[in-house]
């Protein structure tokens, strides 16, 4: 696998929530004594650009506190040698999600980015708050694509969005083989003779083989400006959310390294609610690190996912194409409108 470079002297700006008022924001150069302008906006398109917030010399990280809670934060980071940099929270503070991510930022192999505030990932919806609903408005989150299958659906409905702006389209993704409820009641039981590396692969490939026109939807809908902003979630956000994830980021030309990265991030921002899941689990007697496999997004899936792409139907590009429906007059519009 090539090694990608990043093509800015700038480049790995990230933001994370400390505080309910505050931020890290970080990011990398190769330049020593750097000075950078920092700009702040409540949303990519309205950072304010008359007078930066903070001008700073030679670090690669600041805390910023003093922010508005409730409202998203993006920032622009320019030095007078280097193109700015737009950067954004990749997990939203929502109290009800864990899983909710932005794919805003990623940079594809020609040098354009991924526009923040325009495609978000995430597990379900069925716990937000109304804070948390307040928030998404805020987002102007236009579209929900939901993958469960309508018994997860029908158990924790959506509450986005709801009587809001928005369209909600339930698309679910039934294989019997995988049902989450089956499988989760195995697990009560202490089956997990199943459970095994090519049992969870196997999903993933028929995420790819059999549900083509569900992903072909997702980009029909991604090449509708009046559709975005757009979600699209399963329950955890990590395998059905995952290979969506996947589809979209290499059609816009997102290194397979990246994509790599953003399924492993799941991993990261549930950790904390799988050690809720495990100890109820370990209270039974069941071992967690024989059913952690089913509840995490494992990287040998991932890359099976893309070996299989590339085996099977040529390239990413050419599975949309033959089995989705994704015609370049599709992909030139979503070009359009998610890439800087």
């Amino acid at each position: 696998m090539a090694v990608f470079e990043p093509t800015s002297s700038i480049f790995d700006a990230a933001v994370e929530r400390t505080g309910q008022d505050a931020v890290h924001l970080s990011w990398k150069t190769h330049l020593k004594n750097l000075q950078v302008s920092i700009y702040h906006g409540d949303s990519a398109d309205t950072i304010e650009r008359n007078e930066p917030i903070l001008q700073i010399e030679g670090q690669t990280a600041v805390e910023i506190a003093g922010l508005n809670p409730d409202i998203p934060h993006y920032f622009e980071i320019i030095s007078e040698n280097s193109a700015g940099i737009i950067t954004g929270e990749r997990r939203l503070p929502l109290e009800g999600t864990v899983n909710f991510r932005d794919l805003g930022g990623y940079e594809t192999t020609d040098g354009r980015r991924l526009r923040w505030g325009k495609v978000f990932r995430s597990d379900h919806l069925s716990r937000l708050t109304d804070r948390d609903i307040a928030f998404l408005q805020r987002m102007k989150i236009q579209c929900v694509c939901d993958f469960r299958t309508s018994a997860e659906a029908q158990k924790r409905p959506d509450r986005f969005p709801g009587d809001g702006p928005g369209a909600y389209l339930h698309l679910p993704i039934d294989n019997l083989k995988f049902n989450p409820t089956t499988l989760f009641e195995k697990l009560k039981r202490g089956d997990t003779s199943w459970l095994t590396p090519e049992f969870l692969i196997d999903g993933y490939i028929l995420n790819i083989d059999k549900s083509a026109a569900i992903w072909g939807e997702v980009f029909r809908r991604l090449a509708d400006p009046d559709q975005l902003a757009l979600v699209f979630h399963c329950t955890a956000g990590k395998d059905r959310a995952g290979t969506c994830a996947a589809l979209v980021l290499l059609a816009l030309g997102v290194p397979e390294e990246t994509v790599i990265f953003d399924h492993g991030l799941s991993n990261i921002f549930i950790a904390d609610v799988l050690d809720k899941i495990y100890a109820q689990f370990e209270s039974s007697g069941i071992d967690r690190n024989k059913i952690s496999p089913y509840f995490t997004a494992p990287q040998y899936c991932i890359e099976a996912l893309l070996h299989h792409l590339h085996e099977k139907y040529g390239s990413p590009a050419d599975y949309l194409k033959s089995k989705a429906g994704v015609t370049e007059e599709m992909m030139e519009r979503i070009r359009e409108e998610l890439l800087d």
